[in-house]
Order: structure tokens, then sequence, then C-alpha cells
């Protein structure tokens, strides 16, 4: 909705939301707990109060919305589209993907043991309690420590359950720092580092599950196993951007994030498709979603106007303690807004992007970095620009 509202203020004369869902909104219509909108908004607004604003600002502006509509193949300047109406075609003149991410299950980790009732993802439990009213299960263990697995922890403990801990294979958290102090230390709730899952034991229903810590290949040793009785297991183990469509319209995927290839005007190698939020990376606020969807509807506004520059092309490769960097591609002389995450939490560190140097007193992998480029500090920089993160670098910091 973002980008379908800057892409209506920019000039466009249609602009139309397709969403397979039944309502507006996303994900963030479950997401009942506040914590929302403190960056965008300034203030703090839960996921339904977020999603609410959007949606009268998009209705305000004039965007049609497509409802219960699911989107079947696609490619530049032709969409299929259906829903209970019957297959409708559509001739777009830009496409901005923002079609999230799924959830990975127990089938992509390959957990050993039975198959009972009680496994979850984190996700599927929260539309569970929050939006259907059922509560799934009241002996918890939590397996994976991503945000939404943290929430729901202190979701079952309000709701009575009996949280037995959370599970992380790192010596770190995967969520964010406030959502370990609120949703765990305030609850008293367990958090095991550097453990995994080795086994699933019931018939019927999940009746107990074995954990074992990992060594620094991250393998169990089964030494130290012990079993956590519990009637169910939720999966809070890492998200997948849902880019099905995006490789059905030839556009091409980064191997690290698993969402698009873009440049800084979140353009994919598809010139006439773009893409935003958490399809084309993993974000952890919604504020930043927002701001890179705007970007993403400005820039198709221009696109279809024949505005958008292309002065040269810079490749942006992740370097050391670098995961993944998005845009991978620098294409103008504007201002440019670079987001990366490093491998590992650090201390005292220099993030360069080429000879230009930022500061930071920490980082963390669940925490995204966000460094903001001059013109004139991009045309500084060579044709390959290597994002780096060290401890010590004997340059001026910025």
């Amino acid at each position: 909705m973002a980008a379908a509202i800057a892409a209506k203020r920019a000039g466009l004369g249609d602009v139309v939301v397709v969403e397979r869902d039944r309502e507006l909104g996303g994900i963030l219509m479950q997401c009942i707990h506040n914590g929302f909108g403190l960056h965008y908004f300034k203030e703090d607004l839960t996921g339904p109060e977020y999603a609410t604003r959007f949606i009268e600002d998009a209705s305000g502006a004039g965007v049609r919305f497509k409802l219960d509509t699911m989107v079947l193949d696609m490619k530049p300047g032709w969409m299929r589209t259906i829903n209970p109406e019957g297959v409708v075609d559509l001739e777009p003149k830009a496409i901005a993907l923002a079609m999230g991410c799924r959830e990975r299950t127990r089938d992509s980790l390959g957990i050993p043991g039975t198959r009972p009732a009680g496994i979850f993802t984190a996700g599927t439990a929260q539309r569970f309690i929050d939006i259907d009213g059922y509560l799934p299960g009241g002996k918890v263990l939590i397996l994976g420590s991503g945000d939404v697995g943290l929430i729901m922890a202190r979701r079952f403990k309000l709701e009575g359950a009996d949280v037995r801990g959370v599970v992380e294979q790192m010596p770190y958290p995967g969520g964010l720092t406030r959502n370990v102090v609120q949703c765990l230390e305030d609850f008293n709730i367990p958090l095991l580092l550097g453990y995994t899952l080795t086994d699933i034991a019931g018939k019927d229903r999940i009746e107990a599950v074995k954990v074992a810590k990992v060594n620094e290949r991250l393998r169990p040793n089964y030494s130290t196993e012990r079993e956590i009785e519990c009637d169910t297991l939720l999966l809070s183990v890492g998200l997948i951007p849902e880019n099905e469509l995006s490789e059905a319209a030839g556009v091409e995927l980064d191997p690290q994030t698993h969402g698009p290839i873009v440049n800084e005007y979140m353009q994919t190698s598809v010139p006439s498709i773009f893409a935003c939020g958490n399809v084309l990376h993993v974000n952890d606020l919604v504020d930043n979603v927002t701001t890179e969807s705007e970007r993403a509807g400005r820039s198709a506004a221009r696109w279809v106007r024949r505005e958008l520059p292309k002065r040269f092309e810079k490749r942006v490769r992740a370097g050391d303690n670098v995961f993944q960097v998005v845009p991978q591609r620098i294409v103008s002389g504007e201002d440019v807004r670079i987001s990366l995450r490093t491998r590992r939490p650090m201390e005292d560190v220099e993030v360069t992007v080429g000879n230009v140097a930022f500061k930071r007193r920490f980082v963390r992998p669940a925490e995204l970095i966000t460094l903001k480029l001059s013109a004139e500090q991009i045309e500084e920089i060579g044709d390959e620009v290597i994002v780096d993160i060290r401890e010590r670098m004997g340059m001026k910091k910025k």
C-alpha cells in the first residue's frame, strides 16, 4: 500500500493493488501487539492500527484494490489473475512486487521423529490466537528465536500457557534485542542458546522433544541431549521471500537475500518490475518496509514517465563479515540508501562502503544496518563497491 500511495502521489493515473487475501493489511492484521510506527509515525501502534492508516491513505489517494485475487502468472506488461468472478488479464506499465515472505516449515529442517499434531509455524499459531481466538496448546516450546517466535512466547504466556522455553542453535538470539527483553526476560521465559532439536516424540499429539547442545559447526552433541515435555512446538526458523512469480517473470534473484537483485530505485533486472519489503529481503521493522516501498512506488512512476536516470552501473558486493546487501547495483548519480546485515555480533566496528567509513558501536545479525551515501561519495567509489564490517580500521569515521 505504501508503494501504491507513493506511485499515485507521484502522478500515476491508475494504480491497482492486487491482494490475494479477503482484506487489506497483510500480516499486520494478526500482529495485535504494539511496537509498530516508532520511526515512521513517531508513535507506538499495533499492527492493525499501522495498516489502517495506509488503508485510509490509499483509499483517499484513489488507489484501486482487487481483493481475493490471486496472480497466476506475469511477465513485463502482462499479469494473469483469478478471483471468484473469473480469470482477468491486466496490462500494467510497471509492477511493484510486494508479496512478502512465507515461513520455513518442519519439512525444510529435517527434524527427526514422529509426525504428531501440535507442530505449528509461529505465524500460524499467531493467526489462531489473534484472529481466530483459539489457543492451540498448553505446554509450549519454541524452536528458533526470530521476532515472531519471541512475540508468540509472550503471547502464549499472557494466555495462561506454560512456555517451556525458546531454543536457538546460534550463540546469540535471532530477534531484536527489545523483543528478547520485553518478551522473554520480562516474563521469565528461558532462552537456550547453542541448542537444537534432535527428536520429536508423540503419536497423535506431540508429547515431548529432545534438545542437545551444538558444537562450533552447529552439529548436535548427543551426549548433552535432554528431554522437554510439551504438547505444542512452534517453529520460528526463518522466512523465505515469496518469489515464484518473480522467477516466472524472469527476474534475477540474489542467492543471499533470496529476493530480486535491484538497484537503488528498487528496480529489478526486468526494467518495468520493481520490488520492495520482505519479498526483496527480510526486514526487522515495518517502518523500513514502508520507506523502501515508497521508494519503489516513486521509482515505478518515474519509469512509466521515462524519467529514471542511468549514468553508470556499479556492482555492490558483500565483503568481510557482511551477510547480505541491498541494493546490489547502483546506476545513478543520486543519493543512495544501502541496507545490510552482519554475519555475527560485533562491537566498535567500522562499516566501509568502498572508501567511505561509518562508525557503529555494535552490529547484530537480527538488526538491519542502514547507511546513506551522498551522490558525491558514490561518484568517488569505483565500479565494484565492496561493503565490509571490521573491528578496527585506520580510516576517518563519518
